[in-house]
């Protein structure tokens, strides 16, 4: 097990704080002569499993893989980053290639997945100068964080995005990270809506499934479910907050939701009723990255998804992945070493 800790470029703000580093874990699975590694990306602050003994966890697993991956996963219910952990250095261990999880076009570099680009929290000028630079790299879908700067300068630096292109040229979403009180809620959803936005994830903030249902069913404004998805492990309790909130949107982070097996059950229900999703990275490094862009090609959702992370660390994991006119890609003709050998 290898703890590894991920340096930001410059610090990335959210309504959680500003980042300047994150740490993230590393399992690696032997087996006949063979290496297998996966990525368990604690989210301080934000993950279900931050707790205090997860890192005796991580050892445990190491010392008990005979055990199978289906009892693992059992027994790590309440540990989702470690069961995607666990999920990945099962099938990379199996692969061919320890780094080809999910063989596809896309892992044959045939094909690529459109994503968003990502804008980060700062100052209004810190927030044009990444639009800019965004657009300049042939995003057609741009992800906005918004709820840390005063609304009134985020509202107008939409309203500007909007006025130049118009929702043929670009699709805008934004990400509230549960900054708005439900009772101020309607009135910025109203605003919002107006710039002909795509969707707002996690207008309020998780746990309010009456309020959250109200602005689901009143808004003009699609609503999409992120940290809300965070710590609900049962499938029964998954179907009653889909039936509760009738969200129009859900996003599915592997690492904060029990991986490709928490995920496609969140995926099945929303397919049950009629609900729209796409997959986001939750910074993970680009070991995690790779698992999560494989699987969701397999998924084929044409939707443009939230895998545009890899290159915010100073010191991520050498690895193929690209992004090229707001697309992810990955090389398969660059040979990739296993790290921690």
């Amino acid at each position: 097990m290898y703890k590894h800790f991920l340096h930001f470029k410059r610090p990335s703000g959210t309504s959680r704080g500003v980042l300047t580093s994150k740490e993230t874990f590393f399992l690696i699975l032997e087996k006949d002569g063979r290496k297998g590694i996966g990525e368990c990306n604690l989210f301080r602050g934000l993950s279900a499993d931050d707790v205090s003994d997860y890192e005796t966890k991580l050892q445990w697993v190491t010392q008990h893989w005979d055990r199978g991956e289906e009892v693992l996963l059992r027994e790590l219910t309440a540990y989702p980053s470690i069961q995607f952990g666990v999920e990945q250095a099962f099938r990379s261990v199996a692969a061919p290639q320890w780094y080809e999880l999910f063989p596809s076009e896309f892992t044959q570099g045939k094909a690529q997945i459109p994503i968003n680009g990502l804008i980060w929290m700062g100052t209004p000028n810190f927030m044009k100068e990444q639009i800019k630079e965004k657009l300049s790299q042939g995003f057609r879908c741009i992800k906005m964080k918004i709820g840390a700067i005063d609304f009134e300068e985020e509202y107008n630096l939409l309203k500007a995005l909007r006025n130049e292109f118009s929702v043929d040229d670009i699709e805008i979403r934004v990400d509230a990270n549960g900054a708005f009180a439900p009772a101020d809620a309607p009135v910025y959803l109203e605003r919002l809506a107006a710039l002909q936005l795509h969707s707002i994830e996690q207008p309020i903030k998780a746990g309010q499934w009456e309020a959250m249902a109200k602005c689901c069913a009143t808004s003009p404004l699609p609503i999409a479910l992120d940290e809300e998805l965070i710590g609900i492990f049962d499938i029964a309790e998954k179907q009653r907050l889909i039936e509760a909130i009738k969200p129009q949107y859900i996003i599915l982070k592997p690492s904060l939701i029990g991986g490709y097996q928490g995920s496609e059950q969140w995926i099945a229900l929303a397919n049950q009723y009629g609900v729209g999703w796409w997959i986001t990275s939750a910074l993970e490094s680009n070991i995690g990255l790779n698992a999560i862009a494989q699987w969701t090609f397999t998924l084929a959702n044409p939707m443009p998804q939230g895998l545009g992370t890899g290159a915010l660390y100073t010191n991520n994991i050498p690895f193929p992945l690209y992004v090229e006119n707001g697309h992810l890609g990955f090389n398969s003709s660059e040979p990739v070493a296993f790290p921690f050998s």
